[in-house]
């Protein structure tokens, strides 16, 4: 059932990260506002799943609440269908995001307490929502060449709806309750679990050029949707081959080692993209993915489920997704719409990879200083 609800909610997603903005470019928005739009999106994952975490771990409800922002966040979607405008856009975007935001730290949080003692294995849990994501860039790239990019909003909608019936059986997993912040949560605002997110935080806002502005960028250099969508199916298919090891890669090498290759990694990935228009580059840059978001999700998964206490388990994973796919991404969507309205769609890539090289260097310079105080 786990495997389901990241099947479907990667396959939405599928759909939704390359093609929405490219949707938002063709209605003739600007880069400005692409980012606007994206941003708020990001900002809605920031708050949103601290409060939703906070209080499903304080009144014992995390599958209720799992529910209902499932359906909620599906019933708004459908007023995407009735306006082009930007302002309703907007305003669709903010209350979308108040109910889907913590979907996927709920999700985390209930596979981490399902797989319990093989925690290490996550990646091959996590490995089905990146199969379900391939298929779709792939086959919706194809789609949308055949006929419309507007043909998305539908198809977004029919994957939340299946994901929102599914979601009603999601396991139950009892625990004791909370005080809204327990003296556990405390232990989220330690100096290591600060440094982490700050610098997973700076990974994010480094993906903000991808995330944002990929696609658009592909478009801009005179690749079809098609190859679109082929590229970000190669970025899949390296990551569900490491996630697929993640038992034997967590095995072999520290959590933070992890973390500082996938920093480096993405420094590299990004000024990539900065100097190259070639084809063959352009996709063998893609196979990098598997580490500057496979490896890297990963660990920062187990990461920050070592840190948090048990009883603040779905409040760290909130934290946690909600500084760097809500803060980071938030802040890297603004900088990059301003940059791309600026300087065009190069310029963004090579201030992600200078962003992301600080953030690895920040990371391994306290991991070495706190082994010298040991």
């Amino acid at each position: 059932m786990i495997r389901s609800q990241y099947f479907l909610y990667f396959g939405v997603l599928g759909i939704f990260l390359p093609y929405f903005n490219l949707y938002c470019y063709h209605l003739g928005f600007s880069g400005l506002q692409i980012g606007l739009l994206a941003a708020l999106r990001s900002m809605t994952l920031v708050l949103f799943p601290l409060i939703w975490g906070a209080l499903a771990d304080r009144f014992h409800i995390r599958k209720p609440i799992y529910i209902l922002c499932n359906f909620v966040s599906t019933s708004t979607w459908v007023f995407f269908l009735f306006t082009v405008d930007f302002w309703p856009m907007l305003l669709i975007t903010a209350f979308y995001g108040m109910f889907y935001s913590p979907i996927i730290s709920f999700l985390e949080a209930v596979t981490m307490d399902v797989l319990g003692a093989e925690k290490k294995s996550y990646g091959r849990i996590r490995a089905w929502g990146s199969v379900s994501f391939i298929v779709m860039v792939l086959v919706i790239g194809r789609i949308i060449d055949l006929y419309s990019v507007d043909i998305i909003l539908v198809l977004v909608l029919a994957g939340s709806l299946m994901l929102a019936v599914i979601s009603l059986r999601i396991p139950t997993i009892e625990t004791l309750k909370k005080d809204f912040l327990t003296p556990g949560a405390g232990s989220l605002f330690e100096k290591r679990v600060i440094v982490f997110l700050f610098c997973a935080f700076l990974m994010l806002v480094s993906h903000g050029a991808y995330y944002g502005f990929f696609s658009i960028h592909l478009e801009n250099l005179g690749y079809h949707s098609t190859f679109i969508g082929l590229s970000w199916a190669l970025a899949s298919t390296a990551e569900i081959l490491v996630m697929v090891k993640s038992n034997r890669i967590f095995n072999r090498f520290s959590l933070e080692n992890v973390l500082f290759f996938s920093f480096l990694v993405a420094a590299v990935r990004w000024m990539i993209l900065f100097f190259s228009e070639s084809t063959a580059i352009i996709l063998l840059s893609q196979i990098l993915h598997s580490v500057t978001y496979g490896t890297f999700h990963m660990a920062s998964i187990l990461y920050i489920d070592r840190l948090a206490p048990d009883n603040a388990k779905t409040l760290g994973q909130a934290v946690n997704n909600g500084l760097t796919y809500g803060f980071g991404l938030m802040v890297g969507f603004f900088i990059n719409g301003y940059l791309y309205e600026t300087t065009g769609s190069f310029v963004p890539f090579l201030i992600s990879s200078l962003i992301a090289l600080s953030g690895g260097l920040f990371f391994q310079s306290y991991q070495l200083a706190s082994r010298k105080r040991t």
